[in-house]
């Protein structure tokens, strides 16, 4: 136990053998557990595969989105710009507001940005940070960014239909290039 929570390792085990924590009530060595409920369904998914035999890889936390539903919606992923600093990347950034989007014109939901933290050396997406009309569900691309190891070029080189609330993270991939069409 640690403070009330079960100690896991990497793969769920706790020091009992042939027993496994996941979720609100485990501990993970060297960083807090994100108490969250898609973040307890990847790690069932995780045991059950290990206990059926299969390979399995340790879940990377830096890629679990999170939400705040709120007004507006704060959707997030990855790193922040500090983050990313301390963990010693050159960093680049490009935002872009969803003020300057048609549909979010049409909706009358103006309101925040898309933010994109990258590292300069291999153009690599580090961190997605949305505040706006539909965030919460917008972040869903960024996570899949993350997770493929997307380049800013990538996701500014993805074509984002028109008119959408989506374009936002086109467009400031488009920025973090230092090119951003609708400004």
């Amino acid at each position: 136990m640690d403070r009330g929570y079960i100690q896991v390792d990497s793969m769920y085990r706790t020091s009992v053998p042939n027993n496994a924590a996941i979720g609100d009530v485990s501990a993970l060595e060297g960083r807090v557990h994100p108490q969250l409920a898609h973040v307890s369904s990847a790690e069932g998914t995780l045991v059950a595969e290990r206990l059926a035999g299969q390979e399995v890889q340790p879940l990377n936390y830096d890629h679990v989105p999170s939400c705040t539903y709120c007004n507006p919606e704060v959707g997030s992923v990855g790193l922040t710009e500090a983050e990313a600093k301390s963990r010693g990347f050159d960093v680049r950034v490009g935002s872009f507001p969803f003020g300057v989007l048609g549909r979010a014109k049409m909706a009358g939901e103006t309101e925040g940005f898309v933010k994109i933290v990258a590292d300069t050396r291999y153009d690599e997406v580090l961190g997605v940070h949305i505040i706006g009309p539909r965030s919460t569900e917008l972040v869903a691309e960024a996570v899949l960014a993350l997770r493929l190891e997307c380049t800013v070029e990538e996701l500014m080189r993805t074509i984002h239909a028109h008119p959408t609330f989506s374009e936002a993270l086109g467009e400031a991939a488009h920025a973090a290039h230092g090119a951003a069409i609708h400004l």
